[in-house]
């Protein structure tokens, strides 16, 4: 007891030292983290597809580990620790090391995923499938090294996995089907977020997430509906955001016999290019009429407008409705309504 009382200040000099070291090196790390994010929000004109901006967002909350294991290698090499002290911190350093390189490459190839998302499909997002992947491979990279660098075999903890693999598999079949499958989806392009689709169980609405299980969609009602990935990728299914979210909306229009059709087809396609470039900004396609129909009480046409996206389509629709009524009126032209001419024979008086 008594050794331990003499030795107890030589024990709490040996520690204050790296306790001060590795104080510093964290505030000088919350330093740098302040500073860093600073600059960021004030830079707000940084593109974010440039090396700076994907570098930034890569090592952003970083500084505070790096400094912290500035600070550990610092302890390491100036500070006498016993050997098994020294061991931890080296082991501890290493571990550092790896999962800030392993965090940075996994947020380079987030952000880069993200931006070549963002680059093929406007509005669009990355899925958290894909980046779930690619952070779980990376991750796993990193585990495999740290493990190799503290001694540890994994060729037994391959073996036991690939065993165990074995029995997981029969028992989530159906989970495992959806993650193919939504690999598949992904792979394949048939279905990206963001795109507008149509299920044959007449569910539609716009896709905006593709997860390891299943995909999300919102329809036009704000409703989310999930879709399991193996149903999904067995439907018969429209996209109508492929090939191109462009789309044609037909109005059918029908004016009476008396109407002169050259003067009802430049009245109609002005009508739909005023519309087209009020909504849209300009004009997507030229729009374009077609008359195809002597009808019983009109001459039917089709008034073919274009939309940039389908959800678009309901309000062209309305606007060129309104629109066009009133330069009719204004113009004279005549949109009858069915007349239907009923004959009943005439009841014989009887005489009593």
């Amino acid at each position: 007891m008594l050794d331990l009382a003499s030795s107890w200040p030589e024990i709490e000099g040996n520690l204050l030292i790296p306790a001060l070291i590795l104080g510093a090196s964290l505030l000088m790390g919350f330093v740098l983290n302040y500073l860093l994010r600073r600059y960021i929000t004030r830079h707000t004109d940084l593109a974010p597809d440039s090396t700076l901006g994907v570098l930034l967002h890569a090592v952003r909350g970083l500084p505070r580990l790096w400094c912290f294991a500035i600070g550990v290698y610092w302890t390491i090499h100036t500070v006498g620790l016993v050997e098994p002290v020294q061991r931890l911190l080296a082991y501890i350093l290493f571990t550092i090391l790896v999962f800030s390189i392993t965090r940075v490459i996994v947020r380079t190839l987030e952000r880069i995923i993200a931006l070549r998302t963002a680059e093929a499909r406007s509005a669009a997002a990355a899925t958290s499938l894909l980046t779930n992947l690619v952070a779980i491979t990376i991750y796993a990279a990193g585990a495999i090294i740290i493990l190799g660098y503290y001694g540890i075999s994994i060729a037994p903890l391959i073996t036991a996995l690939g065993v165990g693999g074995m029995a997981v598999a029969l028992g989530l079949q159906e989970s495992l089907a959806n993650l193919f499958a939504g690999l598949h989806l992904i792979l394949s392009k048939q279905v990206r977020v963001g795109d507008y689709i149509r299920l044959d169980s007449d569910n539609e609405g716009r896709v905006t997430d593709i997860t390891w299980r299943y995909t999300t969609i919102l329809t036009s009602a704000n409703n989310t509906v999930v879709v399991p990935n193996a149903k999904l990728s067995s439907a018969i299914l429209t996209n109508y955001d492929m090939p191109d979210p462009q789309i044609a909306v037909i109005i059918p229009v029908g004016v009476s016999y008396d109407s002169d059709l050259e003067k009802v087809e430049t009245v109609t396609v002005a009508v739909a290019a005023d519309v087209m470039e009020r909504l849209e900004g300009s004009m997507v396609k030229t729009p374009a009429v077609f008359f195809h129909t002597f009808g019983d009480s009109s001459i039917d046409f089709n008034a073919v407008l274009y939309a940039r996206r389908f959800t678009d389509r309901t309000q062209l629709k309305h606007e060129f409705i309104k629109a066009l009524t009133q330069r009719y009126r204004e113009e004279g032209i005549d949109i009858p309504f069915p007349v239907r001419t009923i004959l009943r024979p005439e009841s014989s008086d009887t005489s009593s």
